[in-house]
């Protein structure tokens, strides 16, 4: 540190070299800091999502245990539109992809965490939920309801190395509906890239360089188990 004395005082000032030192040493510390707080900040973005998630679970177990199904998805692409956001009345047929979660019907959060709402037709969906429901439990439930049968929408999960974490067999448990949030990079990876019409198949496993969505499914055992409990079923 230099000293500049005059008649009546003494000045204190850094030098050149001792505020380049000063700036070296915080833009090292900054340069440790930015990818831990970049960390935690993208750690804190999946929990808020799979506390959404677990909401969207609950709503749709109270949509079918209010209305005796559950919702088809929702295809209005325009914000405008008094139907955007709700369930479609009824769920086509021959669907080219799977849809969006009626985050309106539900009452839940319309995008995950990294997502941004929709402005107008030409808006990307950016973070919004995927939704696939088996169509025979788009009418109403019975205890006799089963999986496939006049549809085809055996839906299949499986992990990243290919392994099936659900049944395979149309006559065994599969899921009656899947939601899943594309994640972090907002693309739909792996399985969850391609679409197929008919016995779906997604995918769901730890987050990867690779594979970074989020996927939950109901089973039919926890759906009707559900309304049992509630009084619905049988």
């Amino acid at each position: 540190m230099i000293q500049h004395k005059t008649h009546n005082q003494t000045q204190v000032g850094f030098s050149l070299v001792e505020m380049a030192i000063v700036l070296t040493i915080v833009g090292l510390l900054l340069g440790g800091l930015l990818p831990m707080i970049s960390s935690q900040m993208e750690q804190q973005r999946r929990n808020e999502t799979r506390k959404q998630m677990d909401e969207i679970k609950e709503a749709l177990a109270g949509y079918a245990i209010i209305n005796g199904t559950l919702p088809c998805p929702t295809t209005t692409t325009d914000p405008a539109n008094a139907n955007y956001g709700v369930a479609d009345a009824t769920c086509s047929a021959n669907v080219a992809a799977d849809g969006y979660l009626p985050w309106k019907t539900l009452g839940v959060p319309e995008t995950d965490a990294w997502g941004s709402k929709r402005s107008s037709t030409d808006s990307p969906w950016t973070g919004y939920w995927r939704y696939r429901v088996d169509r025979n439990f788009t009418a109403i439930i019975t205890m006799n309801t089963g999986f496939c049968t006049g549809t085809n929408d055996c839906l299949l999960i499986k992990d990243s190395s290919g392994n099936n974490l659900t049944e395979t067999s149309p006559s065994k448990e599969h899921p009656v509906a899947i939601v899943y949030s594309t994640g972090p990079n907002i693309t739909a990876d792996g399985q969850n890239a391609s679409y197929e019409a008919t016995n779906g198949i997604y995918q769901s496993d730890v987050s990867s360089q690779s594979f970074d969505d989020i996927l939950i499914w109901i089973s039919r055992p926890q759906l009707f188990n559900r309304m049992v409990t509630a009084g619905k079923l049988p």
